[in-house]
């Protein structure tokens, strides 16, 4: 039986890995050695529960990892981006910080709780507020340009700032703070109801403490490439491992979407392409805005 990666899940909040072909989930913890081996051509998954029409296949580096088809299907009814305007459930806007002078303003579905924070790696976060759908979305904005902060931060400096973290008490000062000037901007709290400021660390949920610097970053699975090492930890799409070489390893699971993957030995050589690690400073023009 051939297993096709569908990424990683923050489902229950501890990470996983999902497969085609069901609800399959293989849970991922945190020291446990992780070998594979990427096999045959990576194929485009579908969109919206539907499989590709094409059996399409995709590019090895494309993070999205679904054929342009497929692409355009799964954001027709989408929130991030702006084309599903009117969800009656109610929203929460919140503020995600990623590192020092990384926080984020934004917006996610009440019902799913923290999942929208963990699936971006926010180390981090405090509810702003809750209402109706377009009423957060306005709150978004007008919060985003009155604190001059972004709604989206380069990925790569989210995964650079891992590795050196201030203390929990300095990451929640810098919420509280942000916060509180939020709080001072007119208007908002009028069409949505103000949360009391509460701080929610993950650091321990992705297990960070303690990470060793970061040597590279996976930049593609490729036919016969091997991925072996020991999971130190995870966060948003990342996984973070020791390689057998000794190097921490970042790997963007969602480079592994599409792939048939096979089990390896633990001790095979870790013979995919890796970028080498660049700082949060110098990540600061680069990188994936997520």
């Amino acid at each position: 039986m051939e297993w096709r990666c569908r990424g990683i899940t923050w489902a229950g909040g501890e990470p996983g890995l999902r497969w085609w072909g069901g609800s399959r989930v293989s849970a991922l913890a945190y020291g446990q050695a992780l070998a594979f081996r990427a096999v045959g051509e990576r194929r485009c998954p579908g969109a919206r529960g539907n499989p590709c029409p094409l059996d399409a296949v995709v590019p090895g580096r494309a993070t999205g990892g679904r054929c342009a088809e497929c692409a355009r299907l799964d954001r027709t009814h989408s929130v991030a981006a702006d084309t599903f305007l009117d969800d009656p459930q109610p929203y929460r806007v919140y503020l995600a910080w990623f590192g020092p002078g990384m926080t984020k303003v934004g917006i996610t579905a009440e019902a799913r709780g923290e999942a929208r924070l963990l699936e971006q790696g926010a180390v981090t976060f405090g509810w702003l507020g809750r209402g109706p759908l377009m009423a957060a979305r306005r709150t978004e904005e007008v919060l985003r340009q009155a604190l001059g902060v972004p709604d989206r931060v380069a990925y790569e400096r989210k995964r650079a700032a891992r590795h050196a973290l201030p203390s929990a008490h300095d990451r929640e000062a810098e919420v509280r703070e942000l916060y509180g000037r939020a709080r001072e901007v007119g208007g908002w709290t009028e069409t949505l109801e103000p949360r009391e400021f509460a701080a929610r660390d993950h650091a321990a949920v992705f297990g960070l403490d303690g990470l060793p610097p970061l040597a590279g970053t996976v930049t593609e699975l490729v036919d016969g490439g091997v991925v072996s090492g020991r999971l130190l930890a995870a966060a948003g799409p990342d996984l973070h491992l020791l390689d057998p070489a000794g190097r921490c390893v970042a790997l963007d699971t969602r480079l592994m979407g599409g792939w048939v993957l096979q089990g390896a030995g633990e001790a095979d050589a870790f013979s995919v392409p890796v970028a080498e690690a660049v700082s949060a400073v110098d990540a600061s023009s680069q990188g994936e805005l997520f």
